[in-house]
């Protein structure tokens, strides 16, 4: 089950660097396999004791950290709330588990699993170190990886003013991811709705 997540930090150690947004996209599929981005849920994190907040990261993302409108609740509610939704939508799919979906996602993965090992969260429904990374994808599909460039030329509308959040970040790999991969079957890849698909034959 591909959940596309993104995360804004507070620098790029996910062991030592404060989690400060996360939200996840679920997907929905229909009956002719086609992918389609569902529900948002989105949480604004509070920085866990001692954790790290590069000032150069906090200008790049806009974020204040000590801002009360943030609304910020503790990384055990958060991903503790976002594994939830993401549980319902495996079990809902008959699936055994979620994989991440990200641009350059084995960082939102890093931080992830960094977050839940710090809160001792023991059912984490992600695939502890596969993921899909749309940076690779839009890379191969577009000749771009950088998300802004490639939606732009994929015809997504894109913001830079709204752009790391981490809601409107996911909601825009989502589109991405769920273009790239309709558009894969559409020029002839593989049938994702069949179980019995083996392009190579193999017993």
């Amino acid at each position: 089950m591909p959940v596309i997540i993104d995360v804004e930090t507070g620098g790029f150690n996910c062991a030592t660097d404060a989690l400060l947004e996360v939200a996840a996209v679920t997907l929905d599929m229909d009956d002719d396999g086609i992918l389609r981005p569902d529900a948002t849920i989105e949480f604004n994190v509070t920085p866990f004791e001692g954790a790290n907040l590069e000032q150069s990261a906090l200008d790049f993302t806009g974020i204040k950290p000590d801002c009360a409108l943030r609304n910020a609740v503790e990384e055990r509610q958060a991903l503790t709330d976002v594994f939830s939704v993401i549980r319902k939508k495996v079990k809902q799919y008959d699936c055994k588990r979620a994989i991440m979906v990200g641009h350059n996602a084995h960082f939102d993965l890093g931080f992830v699993n960094a977050a839940a090992a710090r809160c001792d969260i023991k059912r984490n429904p992600f695939h502890p170190f596969s993921c899909f990374d749309t940076a690779t994808l839009s890379g191969l599909a577009f000749g771009h990886t950088v998300l802004a460039k490639t939606c732009h030329i994929a015809g997504i509308d894109f913001s830079n003013r709204e752009a790391h959040s981490a809601a409107y970040d996911a909601q825009k790999t989502a589109e991405l991811f769920c273009l790239i991969v309709n558009k894969f079957q559409a020029l002839g890849g593989w049938p994702i709705i069949r179980e019995d698909f083996n392009p190579f034959n193999i017993d």
